[in-house]
């Protein structure tokens, strides 16, 4: 906020004469300007991000550790132990989609593609490996199209006639690791894949494609993180900090109200409840998705409040609260709300969503998506407060 500081100048003898009618000397005001340096917003913003980013790679080496740990000895805890790091590794990506939409290189310029490689979703399994009904299917069991499974081969397949044609990032990675999701919400089950996948003899075919598969997958996983890890540390955090001040600003604004308004909100929750389809799930192999809609509130906070972790600094709400402190009020209290409704959303999410839109749980949904839609659209507010166009 701008503070005004009064310095009055007076008789250097004031408190023992008194200065007489014609010399006296008129109090000076002296206005300093305290505001917000907008750059340091911005600057707050860079450190924040690369923070994020950076812890998402310590987690997923660990994942990647984890994978090549089991691939070594395929064994039952072996397994569910990389299941569990699958589980961490979500925990630091998923504040991290609070970046997208911001015109920065996890998804736009030459470095645009870079989010599918790493969270695309929903997936089409039959893609990648075996479904219920078809053992033959997927990229695993077709050698013949597929003599070699390798990064280029698996990143080139990514997406290839169809959105839904993933192969690779962290979804691939979840399927792998925990199959379809076949049981009823109500049983509170996760897919139930048998780590016999992975072993010579086990469960089901080309397990030891399944193995590279699964290693491939996660050592590109890292490879994607880190492109855009050096891009924040050098190339694209150099021409974000030239921006002028409106300009990132603006990018900052709407890339957590578009995820708070409608990636999140629609195409990851009311879709979902719309369809009751568990298949619309974010994590719907693993039963993550609460987590994950949890997190990416979390980024859509961080961003807001210009904290993560050990980084902490001038932030939007800073920003806005000194330009209308009415604006900021009701933003912190739509934020809250939006948190509050959507903690109170059930766990797992299938089960919120399968008994639709008009159940007890569907309208907790509904509740947290509209919580969701209406600081996405407040925030929007402040650019014009801002004098952004």
């Amino acid at each position: 906020m701008k503070r005004i500081a009064l310095i009055l100048t007076v008789c250097s003898v004031l408190f023992f004469t008194s200065c007489s009618d014609d010399d006296k000397v008129e109090p000076i005001v002296d206005v300093i300007d305290n505001s917000i340096d907008r750059a340091t917003v911005t600057a707050n913003y860079a450190d924040l991000v690369l923070a994020n980013y950076q812890a998402a790679m310590i987690d997923a080496e660990a994942l990647e550790t984890a994978i090549q740990t089991f691939i070594g000895d395929p064994s039952e805890t072996n397994f569910n132990a990389t299941k569990e790091v699958w589980l961490m590794s979500r925990e630091s990506y998923g504040p991290s989609e609070a970046f997208r939409f911001a015109n920065g290189p996890i998804d736009s310029g030459d470095t645009e593609d870079i989010e599918g490689f790493l969270n695309s979703w929903p997936l089409d399994e039959a893609y990648m490996d075996y479904v219920d009904g078809d053992v033959a299917s997927g990229i695993i069991n077709n050698p013949t199209d597929f003599p070699i499974i390798s990064k280029e081969v698996l990143t080139g397949e990514n997406g290839n006639g169809g959105e839904e044609n993933v192969a690779i990032g962290y979804h691939a990675i979840e399927f792998l690791l925990w199959g379809q999701d076949l049981t009823a919400p109500s049983e509170n089950l996760a897919g139930q894949r048998p780590y016999t996948d992975f072993i010579d003899g086990g469960t089901a075919a080309n397990q030891d494609r399944r193995r590279e598969y699964l290693v491939i997958v996660a050592d590109l996983l890292t490879d994607h993180l880190q492109i855009i890890i050096d891009e924040w540390s050098g190339a694209y955090k150099t021409t974000f900090l030239a921006l002028d001040d409106n300009s990132a600003l603006d990018n900052m604004i709407s890339s957590i109200a578009e995820l708070s308004r409608s990636e999140l909100a629609i195409e990851r929750m009311a879709v979902a409840l719309q369809n009751q389809d568990q298949e619309d799930e974010h994590s719907c192999f693993s039963d993550n998705t609460h987590r994950d809609i949890r997190l990416n509130l979390d980024g859509v906070v961080n961003v807001y409040t210009g904290t993560y972790g050990s980084v902490s600094g001038n932030s939007l709400e800073d920003l806005i609260e000194e330009a209308d402190a009415d604006l900021a009020t009701e933003l912190s209290t739509l934020l809250a709300a939006a948190q509050t409704e959507l903690d109170a959303t059930l766990d797992p999410f299938d089960f919120a969503i399968v008994a639709g839109e008009s159940s007890t749980e569907g309208v907790k949904v509904q509740t947290a998506v509209q919580a969701l839609v209406a600081f996405g659209d407040k925030l929007l507010e402040a650019r014009p407060a801002l004098g952004i166009n």
